[in-house]
């Protein structure tokens, strides 16, 4: 059981994509940092907005990368490190469009499937056995159209589905800091 020592939401930043589907992973960060009841603060350091927290007695950092999604590596890495987290204690949070809206999975490792934010992380960190939990988003039907999407707000229906899939993630977050990943995937994968 290893112990997760960073939390790192990937997305864009500022307002233009604030409300937009490859934003998931801030949406987890920011209801992660309301459970917490803490602050993000950009730290230009870390190419981030940072903050240190603490839930049922496990102490890790809130990051969402300032960087856009295509630089994600850059932010996480200098993050990971300054403070010497190992790759293997990190948990990293992204949209994924291979899953229905509001399905949030579990996983250590695999490739980046597509996703820019991830494509950038693997190397930047030396290697992709960090862990990923992954928040459905849907898929457009049509490849061509999938950049449009994913820049674009989900409807309100999917929007309630994924902040659901999201309170239901932060819900397992006690189990997954604390390294008990299957009790945890059990609990998410056993939602649908």
């Amino acid at each position: 059981m290893t112990a997760i020592q960073l939390v790192a939401g990937l997305g864009n930043p500022g307002p233009e994509y604030q409300q937009t589907r490859h934003n998931a992973g801030f949406w987890f960060v920011d209801a992660m940092a309301e459970r917490c009841g803490i602050t993000l603060r950009n730290d230009a350091r870390f190419h981030s907005d940072v903050a240190g927290c603490t839930l049922d007695g496990h102490d890790f950092r809130l990051q969402k990368p300032t960087t856009f999604m295509n630089h994600s590596g850059r932010a996480v890495a200098a993050l990971a490190g300054y403070f010497r987290v190992p790759r293997q204690t990190i948990l990293v949070i992204h949209d994924d469009l291979d899953l229905p809206p509001g399905t949030v999975r579990l996983k250590r490792g695999g490739g980046h499937g597509g996703h820019n934010g991830l494509r950038d992380l693997i190397p930047s960190l030396g290697g992709k056995d960090f862990l990923r939990l992954r928040i459905g988003i849907g898929h457009p039907g049509d490849r061509d159209r999938v950049v449009d999407y994913v820049l674009s707000r989900p409807s309100r229906e999917d929007r309630r589905l994924i902040d659901e899939g999201i309170e239901a993630a932060v819900d397992t977050m006690p189990g997954i800091l604390a390294g008990e990943l299957e009790q945890a995937m059990h609990r998410l994968h056993s939602r649908d």
